[in-house]
């Protein structure tokens, strides 16, 4: 049935450019309308969020958010959550000097890269173990 196919084809190229020039009267691209669609249905969401909703990765929501932001078409605030935990690692680090704190990061810094290569190392082994 290729008339099926070329008709379907056609119709969908059809569709989208229909759907792009809409947007494009709002100042929008293609794509973005999914952005926006996903804030619309819950205000807030982070970009990892949006990114797991798209099916798309994080760093292509957060560029897509920064062009929309300085298009007018995006407004982006700070997550209060970051504020409250930026708050409690605070306190938790009071009885720190500046110099404890920079090495504290920085020895939880090499034991993370530590323990992603090994995870690294593991999951190749298991892999190859497993066939």
């Amino acid at each position: 049935m290729p008339e099926f196919l070329d008709l379907h084809g056609k119709t969908t190229k059809a569709l989208r450019a229909l759907a792009e020039a809409a947007m494009q009267r709002h100042g929008l691209h293609l794509g973005q309308n999914l952005l926006l669609a996903a804030l619309w249905e819950r205000d807030g969401r982070a970009p990892g969020e949006i990114a797991a909703a798209l099916r798309v990765t994080t760093p292509t929501v957060v560029k897509m958010a920064d062009r929309m932001t300085k298009a007018g078409l995006l407004a982006r605030r700070r997550d209060d959550r970051e504020a409250e935990r930026r708050r409690m690692e605070e306190k938790v680090t009071a009885g720190l000097t500046e110099r404890e704190r920079e090495s504290l990061l920085s020895a939880l810094g090499k034991i993370h890269r530590t323990a992603s290569e090994l995870m690294g190392r593991e999951s190749g082994e298991a892999g190859a173990v497993g066939g």
